[in-house]
């Protein structure tokens, strides 16, 4: 049973990737899928919030359960879910069915996110964590890179086909994991009340739900500005997005040289200049090649931002890598139905430029929060001394 830190660092790799796949897969087809089951476009989109909702749920349950996990067959639990939902999305007869199959997708997109970063803290040896976390946390901006064009090409043919994307990644992702020796269970979980009793922790997962919530924004509304404000083609669109995919990875690859020394300042400075570039983002447009510049610059440092704040998490004092990344799992989701909703409000009140001020106010918020737990920490030392 090969566990060797390359082996887990594919497997790692493969299931952000199925997981991410799994959610991509609706994004370009929604008005096809609309057409075929007889429902409106509105409808249709309804099924994001579906398996956002049913992700965010898993991941609270993970947080609060009292089970110790042994996280190879919690991998192989959400790899399965992702399988099963895939299957059930190649063949949904109606709406209803391919509804259900969003919530059951849901549950295993979270016990993946969940169970794979906490991997990377636990399976890897000395000195390898970041490496292994880097792997984990490029799987799915991978999945934007070669998986989004891989469903669009399929969608083209039917919006069924392209949901052999994820199913592929799954099934052999999962058959990867279940190589893999057995580990021993997680630590015993720590009650809720005991996490968040310490300034830390809850700052932490406030700071990332208020990251998540800005960043998300971006992701959902950047190709609409492309598209909407210099009217560019999809094609376009879709090989900026993932140039910005690319600016991601590379930013993830360089973050890990100096994170396991330096997470928390990299977390401030690179959120602030994520603030920074979510503004100029939305406010500085004046042609199209500008426009994918800020979004290549934004997604570079959202990728150092994100790889810094889930090492973060892996080094809160008391708090086991499962219970972390589950705390991280749904602050994502819960910050991605956020962010949806923000930029939706600034688009509607004043344009790209109200868009950009709207999301960047979390992105500042979670500075601001990570910031007052440095202070915290420090008059803490004081104090001890």
């Amino acid at each position: 049973m090969n566990q060797s830190p390359a082996a887990d660092s594919a497997r790692l790799f493969g299931s952000l990737f199925a997981a991410q796949s799994s959610l991509l897969v609706l994004t370009p087809v929604l008005s096809e899928v609309a057409a075929d089951l007889g429902i409106s476009p509105a409808a249709a989109g309804q099924l994001r919030s579906l398996s956002g909702v049913a992700a965010a749920l898993v991941a609270i349950g993970l947080v609060i359960s009292k089970r110790r996990w042994e996280l190879r067959g919690l991998l192989e639990v959400g790899l399965g879910l992702l399988s099963i939902a895939a299957s059930a999305s190649v063949l949904a007869p109606s709406f209803a069915w391919l509804a259900t199959a969003q919530i059951v997708l849901g549950g295993g997109v979270s016990l993946v996110l969940a169970g794979g970063l906490a991997a990377a803290g636990s399976w890897a040896p000395e000195g390898q964590r970041s490496k292994l976390l880097s792997w984990a946390m490029v799987g799915a901006p991978s999945a934007w890179i070669a998986g989004m064009p891989l469903i669009g090409l399929l969608g083209e043919h039917s919006w069924r086909l392209a949901w052999l994307v994820p199913l592929v990644a799954s099934v052999v992702t999962l058959s990867a994991v279940s190589r893999r020796q057995r580990g021993t269970p997680e630590p015993a979980p720590t009650s809720v009340r005991s996490i968040f009793r310490g300034p830390g922790a809850t700052r932490w997962a406030v700071g990332e739900l208020l990251a998540y919530g800005g960043w998300s924004g971006v992701l959902v509304y950047v190709g609409t500005l492309l598209t909407d404000a210099h009217g560019a083609s999809t094609s376009s669109t879709g090989i900026a997005l993932g140039g910005g995919a690319i600016a991601y990875v590379v930013a993830t690859f360089l973050a890990r040289r100096w994170v396991d020394r330096a997470a928390r300042p990299m977390v401030l400075a690179a959120g602030s200049a994520l603030v920074v570039a979510a503004l100029a983002l939305g406010a500085v447009r004046p042609s199209f090649g500008v426009s994918v510049l800020m979004w290549a610059v934004t997604a570079f440092v959202a990728g150092v931002r994100m790889m810094a704040g889930s090492t973060a998490g892996l080094d809160l004092a008391g708090v086991g890598p499962l219970q972390a990344m589950s705390v991280r799992a749904a602050s994502m989701q819960a910050g991605y139905l956020a962010g949806a909703v923000l930029g939706g409000l600034g688009l509607a009140l004043g344009g790209w430029t109200v868009v950009g001020v709207a999301l960047a106010v979390p992105l500042l918020l979670a500075v601001v929060v990570t910031a007052t737990d440095d202070r915290s920490a420090a008059r803490l030392k004081v104090g001890v001394r």
